[in-house]
């Protein structure tokens, strides 16, 4: 890990990461060992190998054709533009690849790219999904009551993609203010914030807030509080294992 990337892990929660400073950071990460087309073998992991989840960065240019991914992708364009198909994504945009798939890409340059792979399991469709970022997001439920330190929040969500487990997906959120207490985080979770600001504190005290734009990821395993004091409106890619 660089210089650089230390310095970020110094002030963000334990198994919290900031993925924008690490597509930022070019020395960050290990390069994935797998070959073939660009797509596959080129991306910086931002998590360490094994597992059914791996998080990396794709900088991205030119063209290239995946045989078949080897599980679900989520794909968020942190910058730049990427085609996969008929599918275009611009800045801040992401869609799920389901795992199987063959496809045709092409970036612009300079495009760069964050992908979250879920192996293992069942795709929940045959075809890329891009997530919609206005949709009509019905009521969910809140956080459970004995983990909540303020009153409870109005939720609402939108599922763009589920596999066929139920362990994968991807969508939507919003949610008026909340404080909810220090508790173990049972999924791996990346989030978008497209509105609002929310702030992380783990076990140690190590608190970090993240505001509209941030894209970071909080990893299986944590633990941490959830404080947000304005609503919040993210995009999400959940993996869930089943119990």
């Amino acid at each position: 890990m660089s210089v650089v990337a230390e310095a970020r892990a110094a002030v963000l929660p334990q198994d919290c990461i900031d993925l924008r400073a690490f597509v930022a950071d070019a020395e960050a990460g290990v390069v994935a060992s797998e070959t073939g087309d660009a797509w596959v073998s080129t991306r910086r992991m931002a998590t360490p190998p094994g597992g059914p989840v791996s998080i990396g960065a794709l900088a991205l240019s030119g063209e290239g054709h995946v045989d078949a991914l080897p599980g679900d992708e989520f794909v968020f364009v942190v910058d730049g533009t990427l085609t996969i198909g008929d599918l275009t994504l611009g800045r801040d945009e992401s869609a799920m690849l389901p795992g199987g798939i063959g496809f045709d890409w092409r970036a612009a340059a300079g495009t760069q790219v964050v992908v979250m792979r879920c192996t293992g399991g069942t795709p929940g469709a045959s075809a890329p999904v891009a997530i919609d970022l206005s949709p009509t997001r019905v009521p969910s439920n809140p956080p459970a009551a004995e983990l909540l330190l303020s009153d409870a929040p109005q939720c609402h969500n939108h599922t763009d993609y589920k596999s066929a487990s139920g362990e994968f997906s991807a969508g939507t959120w919003a949610s008026t203010p909340y404080h909810r207490r220090n508790n173990l985080y049972p999924h791996c979770e990346l989030m978008h914030l497209m509105e609002g600001s929310v702030t992380f504190e783990d076990a140690a005290g190590t608190a970090h807030r993240f505001e509209a734009g941030d894209l970071f990821v909080v990893l299986r395993g944590a633990r941490c509080s959830w404080l947000s004091e304005e609503d919040v409106v993210k995009v999400w890619a959940i993996y869930r294992p089943v119990e």
